[in-house]
């Protein structure tokens, strides 16, 4: 038997176990808001020391996590040394946004049905907490002389930008691999992202009784004027394409609206959200710039409306780093392999806080356990759920993937 099939082997005969470990990770809600991520933390670190893991952990201090509009977050670092050599981290993350309503099965009850896990998490991303643990363990089951270190990386900040997760981590210093894998689907190893700008928009008028209108100065109105500015844009932005395979052409939405205080009263204040998706090759100041200015414009066709702005979130694009083909190249062959067909390198609409590891100089892709799209995956959907197959075989995948680099 050669090494990879030894590690495939492990893989099957411990399959079983990984799935379970899959399972008492998404029956611990992890919420994002509220964000109280710091039990499911401990939960982990728990699981890990029985595979004798010792799990480093590193709580955010409680006033920076309540200033981001959090509630706790203690990200997970385990680090396996081998010998001399490069440190390739695996980063997945914990967080996840509240399962909503149109669940036909409990959102946190990791059942099983027709070789399908289901479950909030299932395949973005706690699966690959399973994939990466499992496919480090099947690599020290070949007791093979390696050169390098393995960190795992379990953070839980993605779902509001990563500062506090992966940032927060680079920023005090506490890791700084060489290269790394962060957690993604098993048929298209990822290379570059979307960016995104977030922004709260508050716009002003002045309450009035509804039976004297007139009084008042309608900010719903001023809103929806500002609004359908905005949504003008995107009719240009499918004029603006992205060279990337993947990434089409940017796009706005609008996510959230709030305002006024009763049916018979003028409004006279009305908040929304926007998130405003980058292709890679835009410049996100001037992205950010030309929205001020399109607000700004709109607003100032509606007399005695005033706007805020505030900037809630900028991610910046993903761009593929010269040191990362070593990387794309194993899981290309390893992937064509175990899944019988090609692994294409390309981008993905999504913005991830893979970023943030790209901008510290770290090369690195998305790959991971999941399907071939986010569609069929159901992420931030109901009845969220993984193909267990495609579990076990991005685990080989990933431990394969070690078996290279660290040789």
């Amino acid at each position: 038997m050669t090494d990879y099939d030894k590690l495939d082997a492990w893989v099957d005969a411990h399959f079983d176990e990984e799935v379970r470990f899959l399972q008492e990770l998404v029956r611990v809600p992890t919420d994002t808001p509220p964000g109280d991520n710091a039990p499911h933390a401990e939960r982990t670190a728990d699981l890990l020391q029985g595979f004798g893991f010792e799990a480093e952990k590193h709580a955010v201090p409680q006033a920076e996590v309540r200033d981001y509009g959090l509630q706790s977050i203690t990200n997970l670092i385990v680090r396996r040394r081998y010998g001399e050599g490069r440190t390739i981290a695996l980063n997945a993350h914990g967080d996840v946004v509240p399962p909503g309503e149109g669940w036909s099965r409990e959102p946190y009850g990791g059942e099983i049905q027709d070789g399908k896990i289901y479950g909030r998490a299932t395949a973005v991303s706690k699966s690959d907490f399973a994939s990466f643990t499992f496919a480090v363990r099947a690599l020290e089951s070949l007791q093979a002389k390696l050169n390098g270190t393995i960190e795992l990386h379990f953070t839980y900040d993605e779902e509001f930008g990563g500062e506090m997760g992966p940032g927060w981590l680079l920023r005090n210093k506490l890791t700084k691999p060489d290269l790394m894998i962060a957690a993604g689907f098993s048929y298209e190893v990822v290379t570059a992202h979307n960016g995104c700008l977030q922004m709260e928009v508050t716009v002003h008028g002045k309450m009035a009784h509804a039976a004297i209108p007139d009084t008042g100065v309608d900010a719903l109105q001023g809103a929806v004027q500002i609004l359908n500015a905005l949504y003008a844009q995107n009719r240009l932005y499918k004029d603006v394409t992205s060279k990337v395979p993947g990434i089409n052409h940017p796009y706005l939405n609008v996510g959230r609206i709030e305002g006024g205080t009763n049916t018979n009263v003028v409004p006279g204040k009305v908040v929304f959200k926007l998130d405003r998706r980058m292709i890679p090759e835009e410049n996100p100041q001037e992205v950010e710039a030309t929205i001020r200015r399109v607000i700004a414009e709109s607003a100032a066709l509606s007399p005695g409306i005033t706007v805020d702005i505030k900037r809630l979130l900028l991610a910046n694009s993903m761009r593929p780093l010269p040191g990362n083909q070593p990387l794309v190249d194993a899981i290309q062959k390893h992937g064509e392999q175990v899944f019988g067909e090609p692994i294409p390198a390309m981008g993905t609409p999504l913005y991830t806080d893979v970023r943030l590891y790209a901008e510290a100089g770290i090369p690195g892709v998305i790959y991971g356990a999941g399907p071939r799209t986010v569609l069929e995956s159901h992420a931030k959907r109901a009845d969220e759920r993984l193909d267990l197959e495609d579990l076990r075989r991005a685990t080989k995948v990933v431990a394969r993937t070690l078996r290279d680099l660290l040789s």
